[in-house]
Formats: structure tokens, sequence, C-alpha cells
């Protein structure tokens, strides 16, 4: 069930984190296509079903280290062609709404908004840029970044480390669309809200609430604490 805001509105929100895949840019479907067709080249097919239900929200790395093997003779040349093939397909930011973009523009002008993604930062920054967004983010937190992909809270923990704004961790909330995305948030002591669109409701129960969607309602309210909608 979707929730309320009331839940996250109870302390001060000084910094506000998204991730980027399916949350800031929705694009997973496009992810899910593309790695099908690599999948499939390597001889070992992926269906849509089997992404949405075991891969998504892995790191890209991960994604492709579970699926054909931390051993796989060819991961390097799989990851590097799948960030390839995505900036080719979304690199003139339309895959990021103009609502959202409005919501993160206005979580700018009040506290420091941050990417933490498992997305490569060669694919993020092109899609922040064309979005018109470049310019609201204080900093990213990339695959590129940490050793422990989602759901290992590394990420998290470098994004507040980077925000450098004495933040305690329960003051900073992530938007986050998967269970992976979900714990990483969770683990490292961030409030997380949930956005559906990408898994349904129930595995994003881990979740301090459950939207479904961002806009500047809902970034007006969470930064005010002004309380249920």
């Amino acid at each position: 069930m979707i929730g309320t805001l009331g839940a996250v509105t109870r302390n001060p929100v000084r910094a506000v984190t998204f991730d980027f895949n399916g949350t800031l840019s929705h694009d997973e479907p496009i992810l899910c296509e593309i790695f099908c067709e690599l999948f499939a080249e390597e001889g070992r097919p992926l269906s849509a079903q089997e992404y949405f239900d075991e891969l998504a929200g892995l790191s890209d790395p991960e994604i492709v280290w579970t699926w054909l093997g931390r051993d796989h003779p060819r991961a390097d040349e799989v990851i590097a062609e799948r960030v390839a093939r995505y900036r080719a397909a979304v690199s003139d930011g339309s895959t990021v709404p103009a609502s959202l973009r409005e919501a993160v523009r206005y979580a700018a002008s009040a506290v420091p908004v941050a990417v933490v993604t498992g997305a490569a930062r060669s694919e993020v920054e092109p899609v922040l840029a064309a979005a018109g967004l470049a310019g609201s983010i204080t900093a990213i937190v990339s695959s590129d970044d940490v050793l422990e992909g989602k759901p290992h809270p590394e990420s998290y923990l470098r994004a507040l480390e980077l925000l450098d704004v004495g933040l305690r961790p329960g003051e900073a909330v992530a938007f986050e669309d998967t269970e992976a995305g979900v714990a990483s948030a969770k683990a490292a002591g961030l409030r997380c809200l949930a956005v559906l669109g990408t898994l349904a409701p129930e595995r994003l129960a881990a979740a301090d609430e459950i939207v479904p969607a961002i806009d500047v309602g809902l970034m007006r309210r969470l930064l005010t604490g002004a309380g249920p909608a």
C-alpha cells in the first residue's frame, strides 16, 4: 500500500539523493532490452522477467557478473558495450521527465542533491547535462567510485562524505526504485522513498515510504515537513 509522507517528515531533511536508472532516468525497459541483447550475443539468453526478478537494481558490473559469471572472459567488454549502447539510446536526456527535472531543481534550490547509482559515470553525466540538471547536482557516486555495488551501502556512505555538510545519515533522503537500492540506502542510515514503476510495491516494503512518482509537490512537502499529502 502506498503510504503518506508522515513517516518521512519527522526530522529535517538536509540532503536529497536520487538513484539514476529507473528513478531519475525512466529507462529500465531500455536497460532490460540492452542486457537481453548482449547476453543473447554471449550465448546466455535473458528474459525480461528474469531481468526484473533477479537483476534490476544491481550495478552494471554486478549484473554482468551475476548472469555471465565473474570469470567470464568478455565481462569487461560486455560492460563497456552496455554503456555504449545506453549512451546511444538516451544521451539526449529524453528519459528524464519534465516534472522530475522540475522536482530536482526545486530540491537543489534548498539542499545539496546527489546521484547515487550503479551505472557508469560516463553514461550518467551526458543524460544529466542534456536534461539541464548538471548544475543542480552536487555529487555523483557511480559504479566507478566504489568496490561494492548496491545492495551494499558503500555508495551511499560515499555520497554522505562527498556532500560534506556535516550530515547525520538520517538527515538525508534517498529516492530508489528497486529492492537492492532500498537496502543500500537503509543500510547506510538514510531514509528511503521507493518510487513505483520498476517493481511491484510488495518488493519495496523495506522503504520508509512508497510513492507513485516524484514531483515538486512531493519535494516541497518533504523539504518543508508539511506532513501527509
